[in-house]
């Protein structure tokens, strides 16, 4: 999931449409003084001081049904996500990396890739004892998460990254690291503009009174301004067999597009032009005639059977320090190794088949006891060897195809009022979700001036345009979202700066049909693994989805761990007789 899940990409290119990323030196080792900067103390930031006041407050007049309405910026408890059954299940499961017997000759696992999915298997298998070798193309950790600092100091990011409570292995993460304060919680709804009223918004707001699935339901049929109550009621009917079929009837709808599920169960036209086009576009960056309906059912059981499923927290800072660097420094304790500016050119096979070595883009040959690409599928599919495309394993990959999608960050000469403190579904043909992370994210934090973090999908038509043209289409888009502050001549709030970050192929697109092609992490190629949100997991394309992956790669490695040894050693026999 992107929005319901993170809305997050990632380039197959060596370079990514941006400024100010860092040179670190081909194949360098992380460290913290050396690759990226850990000055954490207190509300200290890449060195900078940043001062907040006591109650991190700012006040802005918003609109709702025509009245102004207060925003006060603070954060919201952590919820209690502990005793849900989906956090005690991927507790357990990290549990069981830790209490592993120690292996008497750690196995030395080389990952290509270091975005959540490479990370987390990297983590997960040194907490089993072995070692993980990390290699990243680019000299930025995080993948789909990565973000950069431009000469200004300010940062901008690979995509709009929201942390749900319906994550359980991510909040595990958050909890393994130490770093559950660097969530931010936020109020328990979902805000959606209103675009046949221009500056206003319409929400569905959660009561924390109320048990799963009470409180969903009472969201929606409370909102009674998007959705009619015939609209609702046909909704709700057309929801019972997702509900009472559950996990299997899920599944079966993946040969229909959101639109064709919808139609079929006698659901009107305009339930999916008024809510479920702005879910498709966060889940997938692809509208609801193209997106399997299998991803909304999958998000709305979430959502609907946890109580915090919904529930949204915004990281405090940069992802790369802020979540990416403590999960490298956890490796590092361990034994295991991380290197940037480490691209993989080739998958050298041995005479079996099997995978001899990864030859980097500097000419150097990285050997291991077994191997895991936790890149995009298609980094995958471009490096796959030629005798491999035959497998029918690797033969369904070709069916997973990246989505393009745009993430735009404007910096205005002024404070923008006609917002909140969350995200918001824009609910516009061209973006998706938005957020002002000047308000959101206390890194970004500036009382005197907006930055709006957009994401524009689908991207497709656009990818291959100027950032001036997508600039002034996101500014005629805002002029309807923000109509007495922002015109798109610019004649009210004015662009300081902006940034503007292509990814044509990110997250692989949920088209109809596309489950039975997601690979399971074990390979049919003796000890070759693959992690990634598009493996599978019962987790879609989001964050979630990529860290689940990597317990579950680590998990088969650890299973095959003694076979793997043994190989080893009959490959070192060999080698030594010859």
């Amino acid at each position: 999931m992107a929005v319901c899940g993170c809305v997050s990409t990632l380039n197959l290119t060596p370079q990514v449409n941006m400024i100010g990323t860092r040179n670190i030196g081909f194949g360098s080792p992380i460290n913290s003084g050396q690759a990226i900067s850990l000055a954490f103390s207190g509300s200290e930031s890449m060195g900078l001081s940043l001062r907040f006041p006591s109650t991190y407050a700012v006040k802005s007049r918003l609109r709702r049904k025509g009245f102004p309405l207060q925003v006060v910026c603070i954060d919201y408890p952590r919820p209690e996500l502990e005793n849900t059954v989906n956090f005690i299940e991927a507790a357990y499961l990290s549990s069981t990396f830790r209490a592993s017997p120690r292996p008497t000759n750690p196995l030395e696992v080389v990952i290509a890739g270091a975005g959540l999915a490479g990370l987390s298997t990297a983590k997960y298998l040194a907490d089993a004892g072995h070692k993980p070798i990390l290699l990243e193309a680019r000299d930025v950790l995080g993948g789909k998460v990565a973000a950069w600092k431009d000469e200004d100091g300010d940062w901008y990011e690979t995509g709009l990254h929201i942390f749900f409570g319906a994550y359980p292995n991510v909040q595990n993460l958050f909890s393994e690291l130490g770093i559950n304060d660097r969530l931010q919680w936020k109020e328990h709804s979902m805000i959606f503009a209103m675009p046949n009223k221009p500056g206003e918004f319409s929400r569905f707001d959660f009561p924390e009174v109320l048990p799963a699935p009470l409180n969903g339901i009472f969201a929606i049929l409370r909102n009674n301004e998007m959705l009619t109550w015939p609209e609702k009621v046909k909704f709700a009917i057309g929801l019972l067999p997702a509900m009472l079929g559950g996990q299997s009837y899920v599944e079966a709808q993946d040969g229909l597009s959101v639109k064709e599920w919808m139609r079929k169960q006698g659901v009107p036209d305009r339930v999916t032009d008024e809510v479920f086009v702005a879910m498709s576009k966060a889940l997938n960056f692809i509208n609801p005639d193209e997106l399997s309906m299998q991803c909304i059912l999958i998000a709305l059981n979430r959502f609907l059977q946890e109580k915090h499923g919904s529930k949204m927290a915004f990281l405090d800072g940069n992802p790369p320090e802020r979540l990416c660097m403590p999960i490298v420094e956890h490796i590092q304790s361990l034994g295991g190794e991380v290197y940037l500016n480490s691209r993989i050119q080739k998958i050298e096979l041995s005479n079996d088949g099997t995978v001899k070595s990864f030859l980097l883009n500097n000419g150097k040959l990285i050997e291991g006891d077994a191997y895991v690409f936790a890149t995009p599928v298609d980094i995958l599919k471009l490096l796959l060897p030629d005798s491999w495309k035959e497998i029918p394993y690797f033969q369904r990959l070709e069916k997973l195809v990246g989505v393009p999608v745009i993430n735009v960050h404007i910096w205005f000469d002024r404070k923008l009022k006609n917002t909140y403190d969350s995200l918001l579904f824009s609910r516009s043909p061209l973006l998706s979700v938005y957020a002002d992370m000047s308000v959101t994210c206390k890194e970004y934090y500036n009382p005197n001036q907006s930055m709006l973090e957009l994401v524009f999908a689908p991207a497709e038509e656009w990818v291959s345009c100027s950032d001036e043209d997508i600039i002034n289409a996101t500014m005629l888009e805002l002029a309807k979202l923000f109509p007495d502050e922002i015109s798109a001549d610019q004649s009210k709030a004015k662009i300081v700066k902006y940034h503007v970050v292509k990814t044509p192929r990110s997250v692989y697109k949920t088209v109809p049909n596309c489950e039975p092609c997601r690979p399971l992490q074990r390979s049919p190629v003796e000890g070759f693994y693959l992690a990634g949100d598009y493996t599978k997991q019962k987790y879609l394309a989001s964050m979630e989805g990529a860290v689940l992956s990597g317990k579950l790669c680590a998990q088969a490695i650890v299973q095959d761990s003694e076979l793997l040894a043994a190989r080893g050693q009959k490959r070192m026999a060999q080698a030594t007789v010859h």
